[in-house]
């Protein structure tokens, strides 16, 4: 396992609600975490305007910041793809702008890429080299380390699992259909319970709270959450001889009912290689993006 150089090395968590900052010691703890309101809402500019008022005015002897951010990002940095809860983010030049700014090494990773660094630094996979990992939260994300690398894909793309399609044919917010984001993320959870029910809701929270109060509908679509992602995971496994998965996000606050899902349809369908699919819950949680993104960082030096 590679470590951090022994100087100070920043990671930054930028997320549509709030932007986290710390700095992160070689042994994955955390010092020093500043949360603010995203400035993502507004724009990449005043994000960048943050980044740097908070390390210089906090660790004025940085000497790297790694980012982890939502979307499609490219090898520079550059923000390809991004949610509309991003204001004036696609085509930003993350990377490039917050290192001018700063004058130091700064490096920029999709998020789910950078919480994937991070459990295999100091998380549930410390000392794995190839193995996936899955957020669910508003939306559904994933990452692939493959011999100690994140697999980007030529386009930075890879590993976008929230949208492969095949599971139903619930319309998703990307404009297509059946994607896994619309049956295991929060946003995907609530509307299927809607949908069914009639009843609304905006969070897989309340659906959670219903099913632990005896709606047996509600336990039915968490249950289900778990399935189609359990679905997604063995595919990736199946293709890519993987066998370590980590799984972090909102929706993990209730691992029990997803953990029947998976446990339901890993059983019913074993790796053709024979081998035992290692499914945990991240133990790290939000701290993963900061661990991974300081990580990836600290490879600029």
């Amino acid at each position: 396992m590679d470590t951090f150089d022994s100087s100070v090395r920043i990671g930054v968590d930028i997320g549509g609600t709030s932007m986290s900052v710390a700095r992160v010691l070689d042994s994955g703890d955390i010092v020093g975490r500043i949360d603010i309101p995203s400035p993502a809402r507004e724009s990449g500019a005043r994000v960048v305007e943050e980044i740097t008022r908070i390390v210089r005015h906090n660790w004025p002897d940085a000497q790297s910041v790694g980012i982890g951010a939502a979307g499609v990002i490219d090898a520079e940095g550059t923000i390809l793809a991004a949610s509309d809860s991003f204001n004036d983010w696609a085509g930003f030049a993350l990377g490039q702008e917050t290192q001018h700014a700063l004058g130091i090494p700064v490096r920029v990773e999709n998020d789910v890429n950078a919480f994937l660094l991070g459990e295999t630094y100091a998380g549930v996979l410390a000392g794995t080299d190839t193995s996936l990992g899955l957020m669910l939260g508003t939306g559904v994300g994933g990452a692939i380390m493959l011999d100690g690398q994140i697999w980007h894909g030529p386009r930075g793309a890879a590993a976008e699992i929230g949208h492969m399609p095949g599971f139903g044919d619930l319309p998703c917010t990307c404009g297509g259909r059946g994607h896994i984001e619309t049956t295991s993320s929060g946003r995907g959870i609530a509307n299927r319970y809607t949908l069914t029910t009639g009843q609304h809701v905006q969070s897989a929270g309340e659906v959670a709270q219903a099913a632990r109060n005896g709606d047996a509908t509600a336990v039915n679509i968490l249950v289900d959450a778990g399935r189609y992602a359990a679905l997604a995971i063995i595919q990736a496994a199946t293709m890519l001889d993987l066998t370590a998965v980590v799984i972090g996000g909102g929706v993990t606050r209730d691992w029990d009912y997803l953990m029947e899902g998976i446990t339901e349809v890993a059983t019913k369908y074993p790796l053709i290689s024979g081998a035992q699919l290692d499914i945990h819950r991240s133990v790290l949680g939000a701290d993963a993006v900061l661990i991974g993104a300081a990580r990836k960082g600290a490879q600029a030096c």
